[in-house]
């Protein structure tokens, strides 16, 4: 028996392997690409009712300016609902807003709007 002829089998799959197209070769894993960091944005504000009177206190931790409104609806079908001009938080910055009715308090808001 001739040598030639039992490694011409390997020979030829040897052959093969090393003319494979490129994808079909293996590929090094690459971690997928993070998605963008949501947009941070907008003041942390706490409220108080006392009485006939609210008080807000709202903080920017942020880098955008973010201009808050406190909206005051009254109770009684009389009482003249308010809204307080806009002030602008900027970053690291505490802002007060204050409202009243003339009798109760029924609801008390902020409103926030970006500064560009």
């Amino acid at each position: 028996m001739r040598p030639s002829r039992s490694l011409a089998p390997l020979a030829v799959a040897v052959a093969l392997v090393l003319c494979l197209p490129y994808d079909a070769m293996p590929r090094a894993r690459v971690s997928a690409a993070r998605p963008p960091a949501p947009d941070l944005f907008g003041a942390a504000c706490r409220t108080a009712v006392r009485g006939s009177h609210v008080e807000a206190y709202c903080h920017n931790p942020y880098v955008d300016t973010d201009r808050v409104r406190l909206h005051v609806e009254c109770a009684r079908w009389w009482d003249i609902d308010t809204d307080s001009a806009p002030v602008d938080a900027g970053p690291a910055m505490t802002v007060r807003l204050t409202g009243r009715c003339w009798k109760e308090i029924r609801t008390a808001w902020i409103s926030h709007q970006r500064v560009r």
